[in-house]
Formats: C-alpha cells, sequence, structure tokens
C-alpha cells in the first residue's frame, strides 16, 4: 500500500503479458459471430455525443419521457436455497440476483465467458455523499439526487460507513470474483481513513467489480462537509468529477444536483471538464436521480427540473428501470420503468429521474426520438435500480452484511462497468 499526492492504492497483480493478451483477443473473435455486435459500438464509447445511443439502449429499457409512468414489474420468484443467489433474500419482499444471474441477464456473461472482462481498464466512481455527515439546517442544504434516501434507513439496511478492503475482499469471495484492484483518490476527503467508505461507494464499486470483474477500480471520495451547503455541493462535485475524469477511462458519477442551483459560471465550467474529457475518449455516466421529475429547493419545495452532470449532452444520463428475470438462469424477461413513488411488494421507494433541461437546448443525437422537446430530455439509457431485484452488495467486511442494490447510482455504475466491457471489445478487434 502506497500514498501520495492524495492517492492511496492497493493492488492485487492480475497483469497480463501482451502476448497473453493477443491470444485472449484471438479466442474472443474466433468465438465472435460475424457480424454480430451487441452493446456499444467502439465509436460511442469514445464519446457518447453519438447517434449510438440508440443502440445501447437496446440491452436496457430507456426512460426518455419526463416523469416516472412504467408499471411495477412482478416480483421474480425466490431462488432455491442451493442456489449461490440464496445468498442475495434480504427479507420477504426483496431478493436480488447473483453477479452471473444479472450479466445473463443483460447479455453481457458470454463477454466474459471469451475472456473480455474489462482487463486494461480502469472506471472512476464518485457515489453520493457520505450520509454520516448530512446534518446541516435543511435550509442549506440542496437535496441531492442519489441511490439513498436521506430518511431513517429500513431493518438490514446499509451502514453509514464501512471498510472498502474487507467488503470488496468479502465479496470476491461469495462470489469467486479475481480480486479487485483498487485506487483511492484522497485529495477532497483527505487520507486520514481513506479505506472507510460509505454504502454507496462499496456498492458502486461493487457493481462495476461484479459486471467488469477485470478493469482497475478508482474511487474519488467526497469531503464529510459537501452537504453543507448549495455553495459547497456544487463546488465539490465540479472539483470531484475534474478529479474523475482524470487517469480513467470510463467515470461513473452517481449522484446530481438540481441544475437550479449552478451558477451559469459553474455549468460553463462543468461543460468544460466533459468537453475535455470527450477529447480523451472518457466516457462519463450520470446517475439522473431517484426523486423522479422534481428536485427540492433548499426551502423545501419542489422544483420541476433535471440535475447536473447528467443533463449535460456530453453525459450519458443513466435512469432507472426494474429488471424481471429469471431467478434460477438469468434468463431476460421484461423490464419497465422504476417507479416505487409507492413502494410495494416488487417495487422499492424512488423513482427514476428524468425530464427536460432548463440549460441545454436538445442535442443532435435526440433529433427524432419520441417525446423529445427543444430541449435537452433525460435520461438516455436505463438500468436495474429497483431494490427488490438487483445485485447483491456486500457491507461490513467480515460480517458479511448483504443487500441489494439500488437506486440510478447503481445504475449508473452498471453501465459504466458495461461500457469497460466494450472497449476491451474493440482493444481486442484493433489487436489481432
Amino acid at each position: 500500500m502506497a500514498a501520495a499526492g492524495g492517492l492511496t492504492g492497493v493492488s492485487h497483480d492480475h497483469a497480463e503479458s501482451a502476448a497473453a493478451h493477443g491470444a485472449r483477443c484471438k479466442q474472443a473473435q474466433r468465438q465472435q459471430a460475424p457480424g454480430h455486435s451487441r452493446g456499444w459500438p467502439g465509436q460511442a464509447v469514445q464519446t457518447p455525443r453519438t447517434p449510438a445511443f440508440a443502440a445501447a439502449a437496446l440491452l436496457m429499457t430507456a426512460a426518455l419521457v419526463a416523469g416516472c409512468t412504467g408499471s411495477p414489474a412482478s416480483p421474480a420468484a425466490k431462488p432455491p436455497a442451493s442456489s449461490a443467489a440464496a445468498n442475495c433474500l434480504l427479507t420477504p419482499a426483496s431478493s436480488c440476483y447473483a453477479p452471473r444471474q444479472f450479466r445473463v441477464a443483460y447479455g453481457i456473461q458470454s463477454w466474459l465467458d471469451k475472456g473480455i472482462d474489462g482487463r486494461g481498464e480502469t472506471v472512476t466512481v464518485v457515489a453520493p455523499p457520505p450520509q454520516a455527515n448530512t446534518t446541516p439546517p435543511a435550509s442549506t442544504v440542496p437535496v441531492v439526487r442519489s441511490s439513498s434516501s436521506l430518511a431513517a434507513p429500513p431493518p438490514g439496511s446499509l451502514p453509514g460507513t464501512t471498510d472498502i478492503l474487507k467488503d470488496l475482499a468479502a465479496f470476491d469471495r461469495m462470489f469467486r470474483l479475481p480480486a479487485a484492484r483498487i485506487q483511492v483518490v484522497t485529495t477532497l476527503a483527505g487520507s486520514a481513513s481513506p479505506w472507510q467508505a460509505s454504502a454507496e461507494e462499496v456498492q458502486d464499486l461493487e457493481v462495476v467489480h461484479a459486471v467488469a470483474p477485470g478493469a482497475t477500480l478508482r474511487l474519488v471520495r467526497l469531503p464529510g462537509t459537501v452537504l453543507d451547503s448549495a455553495a459547497t455541493a456544487t463546488t465539490d462535485m465540479i472539483a470531484a468529477l475534474r478529479l474523475a475524469v482524470a487517469h480513467t477511462d470510463v467515470a461513473s458519477i452517481g449522484w446530481s444536483l438540481g441544475e437550479h442551483f449552478f451558477s451559469t459560471a459553474q455549468v460553463a465550467e462543468l461543460h468544460a471538464i466533459l468537453r475535455a474529457a470527450a477529447a480523451q475518449h472518457v466516457t462519463v455516466a450520470a446517475g439522473s436521480g431517484d426523486n423522479g421529475s422534481v428536485t427540492t429547493s433548499a426551502a423545501g419545495l419542489p422544483v420541476k427540473e433535471v440535475g447536473l452532470p447528467a443533463a449535460d449532452p456530453l453525459a450519458l444520463a443513466v435512469g432507472g428501470t426494474t429488471l424481471t428475470a429469471n431467478p434460477l438462469t438469468g434468463s431476460y424477461l421484461r423490464e419497465t420503468t422504476w417507479n416505487g413513488a409507492t413502494p410495494s411488494f416488487s417495487v422499492s421507494l424512488g423513482a427514476s429521474g428524468g425530464g427536460f433541461s432548463h440549460r441545454y437546448a436538445r442535442p443532435s443525437y435526440q433529433d427524432g426520438v419520441p417525446g423529445i422537446t427543444t430541449m435537452r430530455g433525460v435520461p438516455d439509457v436505463a438500468g436495474d435500480a429497483n431494490q427488490q431485484g438487483g445485485l447483491p452488495v456486500i457491507f461490513g467486511g467480515a460480517g458479511n452484511q448483504i443487500a441489494s442494490n439500488s437506486g440510478t447510482s447503481a445504475a449508473t455504475a452498471l453501465w459504466a462497468g458495461i461500457i469497460a466491457l466494450e472497449i476491451g471489445r474493440a482493444s481486442c478487434r484493433e489487436r489481432v
């Protein structure tokens, strides 16, 4: 373990020689059917400003309308006690899909079977702020559009902070994944306890690792004071985004703030960061939030708007769905918009963020998309965000507390992992 310049890293070496990489790529190409392509074309990986969103959306249900109107999916049957998914069972009303089932459902297990696992790529995560420090006066705090409620957690919910190294190790042991390579950037949060992470941070890293187990994980930690005021929240978000797009291939930004919190200068600064990232072929996926078509003002009033950075046309805005798959095989059955405004047996509290930007006009890649107005529509794509049937995540180290992932933060991490896989797939095509 080494710490320098705000970067703390631990590496579990699974380096690959050039010869081994070439052999793995050739094997993957031999197994790839001619003309078959699923997921992100190579060009779309470089910048999300292309019409390739339409192809990307084939993997998942896109929710491109203001508000959320999808009907909840039927609850999936419980897995048998003998399967690995039995470890996902939380309560009679909540279960989750083991990583392999989840990958099968989204059509990416075949990539891993061919040796395409994200190796050689780096995915950087910025998760919602630490919930343990969210106690300043309500009049100064913007509502964070994240994948967790700020209300009192239900029984069996996730702890406020946990040891990320122990959690990832336990996750790898339970689901037989390769040891994770992880770096933590402590520039903003400080290096006093670099491995003490929030539940959301661990969740997003484990989702990326489950989807692209060979990719290097990189976490940009936010300071505990991030929610002290609207000014600190927007300033820290921009600073975190700037760190996230450096030294990475994909960035997963799991939280957002309503557009009205940002000044014109801040919007321009954020856009400049994303433009520079696109120039370096870094894809930035950003969660659309969990509050449906509204955010909340500092005065506690609802504001019909979308959030940043998801609303920026240079970001891939990720919404939430409810996935239903075969609990044994993982075979995809159906997917609907995550809409848990009224939580039920099969749908957790929250709703996929969506709507139209007040800041950005409709980008050209949304021309002709049904339901889009003259303004930028959010989200672009979507993935499973319903806690009642998602990926398992492990918290608490040796305690192995298991919960199901939830919210558009998790869906964003899912897409970040998929993009890392596609970059590797494109790399194989170029090198062979």
